[in-house]
């Protein structure tokens, strides 16, 4: 957790927000949370609990019936929506990429309006492949022909490089091996200390060891509460 937590704007927060569907059904409600800058936070809880509705509410993809979201203390308006999820980037666990070159999809999201202005680093993009352990040429594999795994690298990638404040990610390592999930949660942990604009992450985990290992803070499913992670590495 930011240690300048009591002074700094909250980037993101979720008040008494509630989800139903059209039987009446309840999939989530009265759930709050703060994401400050630095924030390192888990979502555990058991499957169907409703984390991922959580976070897709948080990342403005699926509608809310009760309560609000705000972004730096301010409400979300429809004509801000593409700007808030240039800022709030959602990670969800299948990759979603386009036909073409690794390299080809890592551009694409800079082709939207919303994301002209931010700066494509190329070294930046090298620095990160080599600590997944993953040559240049890389960049140029078919996206048609990547493991689960890479496609997941490739994602994670394309996020980190438009330097989002807020990074929502949905079980991001469950299908990955050992050795490519270290590699994961190092690269979240080095970009958490070294990025200029002090981001958040919100990270969906089953995994307790993994939830003590990365947060600062764990919001327990279904009831939504959250409470320190006085393990957890710094």
């Amino acid at each position: 957790m930011a240690d300048t937590q009591t002074s700094a704007q909250c980037l993101l927060e979720a008040r008494q927000i509630g989800r139903q569907i059209s039987d009446g059904h309840w999939l989530i409600r009265n759930l709050s949370l703060s994401v400050y800058p630095g924030d390192r936070i888990a979502i555990s809880g058991p499957t169907g609990s409703g984390k991922s509705v959580f976070l897709r509410s948080l990342a403005m993809l699926d509608e809310i019936q009760e309560g609000s979201i705000l972004f730096h203390d301010e409400p979300i308006r429809d004509k801000q929506l593409p700007e808030y999820r240039s800022r709030v980037v959602y990670l969800q666990q299948r990759p979603v990429l386009i036909e073409g070159t690794v390299e080809s999809n890592l551009q694409f999201a800079f082709q939207f309006q919303v994301n002209q202005h931010k700066d494509h680093n190329p070294d930046s993009v090298r620095n990160f492949l080599e600590s997944f352990g993953r040559p240049e040429s890389f960049l140029k594999k078919k996206s048609s022909s990547l493991s689960g795994g890479e496609g997941q690298i490739v994602a994670l990638l394309r996020a980190l490089i438009l330097s989002p404040q807020v990074l929502l990610l949905d079980e991001p390592t469950s299908g990955l091996d050992p050795e490519t999930t270290q590699q994961f949660e190092s690269i979240i942990l080095q970009w958490i200390k070294s990025s200029e604009v002090c981001p958040a992450f919100v990270w969906i985990t089953h995994d307790r060891s993994q939830a003590q290992r990365l947060a600062d803070k764990v919001m327990i499913f279904p009831a939504g509460e959250v409470s320190n992670n006085v393990n957890s590495e710094s």
